[in-house]
């Protein structure tokens, strides 16, 4: 693809007049919005600001590329802007960023595109293309510069395509052969959460640092188009050294043994020689793939404890999702055919086990991925069964009625997920010749022996009282304390609207619907989370004055999100103006949620919005909460929000 397809002249802003970087964000968004790039310019800029918040893309030199593929976006497009003054764009090396790179990829982007849009940002570490470009003066001058150095980059690409091969087959018949007569030789890997820029720029200034100090490298790219010039083993064999430049996960086990540098991809592109030095040296640690996480003593981006304990619990969650939804969305149409062919029919009884199927694993799988996601694959096992044992009533140590239910599932996943991790550090030292018999044997014996015994005689016998106690308190609970209760729920919905107080509140409602079969808590976080986008839509709707024309086209949109159960619709909103909108929507939410429980709603599904008004017990009053709730958050959003800046 010509790079002048996605260079456009009319996307160009060659002298922008941004002093800070939230600033210079927004002018560039403006810039896409104007030219018809995007069409939902809240949303492009949500996706570019999560971005920056996991690093800065200010990568330092005088560059900052900003960069998001969502469904925003209608063409590939790069914007390119220039400050002669700079701006200080929090780049990784202090310095302030004079050019800019805008990429905005849709979510369907075909190869052509993500090739060309990994051709550009590699193109950027060519120290003479960044500074013609900072001399630039028009949008002709940009274009042709690109075009010029993308032809040179081609034919150098066909030559080191043309030696790479040659040195693929010299290793492969060489593998065995004395490594003192060869080249130093590494290989690395590249990776970035989006997969657009940062990945193959990390490319581009390995290679060109590697050939620089004499050294032959192989870089393999995990970007948005796949895994490219992938390792072999080989390769991996003969390497004096191995680099990580990523910030996502990338499949570390067949680098067991070898010298690892693990940086995040920044560094791939800033401190390229420091990194293939280290590599080369081997005065990285040495990786074992059976020491649990990937050992990162030289990163410099260590995650908090928290932080940790958040992702294990996310990836529980995230694959217990679709059981939630799917099970309990065809639970759901059973009652509905309950009502109409009743109890008996084969129909109400195929959607009705169905779902109970689905909703039967649904600690298992919370507790196997929280283990997985600690401990890897051989945590699989120990946390499904210690997830399972969790949601089966026992009477081990204990006679009782009741499981140990979420949160012995919670503390299965965690339990089992480090027994793996240690039972991998207890095993390192074993001879080399029983290495073969760790994944099929030991680990998955071992792992369940623990775990089971610890879910057996610890967990089930005192969570199935603590749950059998919670149980009992709700069903007994009066109307003021249950009132107490929903408000709690529905608030929580709102206060991160999709974050950990929000799946909190949400996994708490369907642990004691799983639980009881009762839906009057599922009632009291439906309506809540429903409530932050129907109060956006309203305020968005009644105050046009104080919002600009592209926040009132994604108000309207908040109308379909929040009558679905999607609180996130309201989030571009909130982090643009978190005070107003949160405050506002944790208000109307702790409202409605207090009322489904002071006129005991109930709803028997997991999910659907007011799409399953039907299934409860008091439809028009369940419709009457979310309506209170949005009006009272909308009218706060909307009166006390400031009218917007006039240009």
């Amino acid at each position: 693809m010509d790079l002048k397809q996605l260079l456009l002249k009319d996307a160009m802003i060659m002298d922008l007049k941004a002093t800070t970087k939230e600033e210079a964000i927004e002018e560039m968004v403006d810039k896409y919005y104007q030219v018809g790039v995007i069409n939902d310019k809240d949303l492009y800029k949500s996706d570019i600001l999560k971005r920056e918040a996991q690093t800065s893309t200010g990568i330092g030199d005088g560059i900052a590329m900003p960069h998001a593929r969502d469904k925003a976006v209608q063409r590939a497009t790069v914007l390119f802007a220039k400050s002669d003054k700079g701006i200080d764009y929090k780049s990784l090396d202090g310095q302030p960023a004079y050019l800019f790179f805008m990429i905005a990829a849709p979510d369907g982007a075909d190869n052509l595109h993500l090739q060309a849009l990994a051709a550009l940002s590699s193109l950027l570490i060519n120290p003479d293309l960044v500074a013609n470009l900072k001399k630039a003066t028009t949008a002709d001058e940009v274009q042709n510069l690109f075009d010029d150095a993308m032809k040179a980059k081609e034919a150098k690409d066909k030559a080191d395509e043309e030696k790479q091969k040659a040195k693929e087959a010299e290793i492969e018949a060489s593998a065995n052969a004395d490594k003192k007569d060869q080249k130093p030789y590494i290989v690395a890997v590249t990776a970035c959460p989006t997969g657009i820029a940062h990945t193959y720029m990390a490319e581009a200034a390995l290679k060109e640092q590697a050939e620089k100090m004499g050294i032959d490298i192989k870089v393999e790219t995990n970007g948005s188009e796949g895994v490219k010039h992938k390792l072999t083993a080989n390769e991996i064999n003969r390497a004096d050294g191995v680099i990580i430049a990523a910030d996502k996960k990338v499949d570390m086990p067949r680098f067991d043994g070898k010298h690892l540098v693990n940086r995040p991809v920044s560094d791939g592109i800033n401190k390229a020689e420091e990194l293939i030095n280290l590599a080369v040296e081997q005065k990285a640690p040495v990786f074992h793939s059976e020491g649990g996480a990937v050992e990162e003593e030289d990163s410099k981006e260590k995650k908090s404890l928290w932080s940790k304990i958040y992702a294990d619990l996310m990836n529980g969650i995230s694959n217990m999702l679709p059981f939630v939804v799917g099970g309990g969305i065809l639970m759901a149409i059973s009652f509905l055919l309950e009502n109409s062919v009743g109890a008996h029919s084969q129909w109400f009884l195929f959607f009705n086990n169905v779902g109970n199927y689905a909703f039967s694993f649904l600690i298992p799988v919370l507790a196997a991925y929280i283990a997985v996601s600690i401990g890897d694959r051989p945590a699989l096992l120990p946390g499904f069964v210690g997830g399972y044992m969790a949601s089966q009533a026992t009477a081990s140590v204990i006679s009782s009625k009741s499981p140990a239910g979420f949160i012995g599932g919670l503390l299965a996943g965690f339990i089992a997920g480090w027994t793996v991790v240690y039972l991998k550090k207890a095993l390192k030292n074993l001879p080399k010749s029983l290495n073969g018999l760790k994944p099929i044997l030991l680990y998955p014996v071992l792992s369940l022996l623990i775990v089971g015994a610890i879910m057996y005689f610890a967990v089930d016998p005192v969570f199935a009282v603590v749950n059998h106690a919670i149980t009992a308190f709700l069903e007994t609970m009066g109307t003021g304390n249950a009132v107490v209760l929903g408000a709690l729920l529905g608030g929580m919905m709102s206060i991160d609207m999709g974050g950990p107080f929000n799946k909190a509140a949400y996994t708490f409602a369907i642990g004691t619907f799983t639980a009881t079969q009762d839906g009057a808590l599922m009632a009291a976080v439906m309506v809540g989370g429903m409530i932050p986008p129907l109060a956006i839509a309203i305020a968005t709707t009644f105050w046009k004055n104080k919002f600009t024309e592209q926040e009132r086209q994604a108000g309207l949109s908040n109308y379909v999100l929040g009558i679905s159960f999607i609180t996130e619709g309201a989030i571009p909103f909130a982090a643009g103006d978190p005070l107003h909108v949160i405050v506002s929507s944790v208000i109307g939410s702790a409202i409605g949620g207090g009322l489904t429980q002071l006129w005991h709603i109930n709803v028997p599904a997991p999910h659907g919005g007011i799409f399953v008004t039907p299934l409860a017990n008091k439809p028009l009053m369940y419709l009457l909460a979310v309506i209170i709730g949005s009006v009272i958050s909308g009218v706060i959003y909307g009166i006390w929000k400031p009218a917007k800046k006039k240009d």
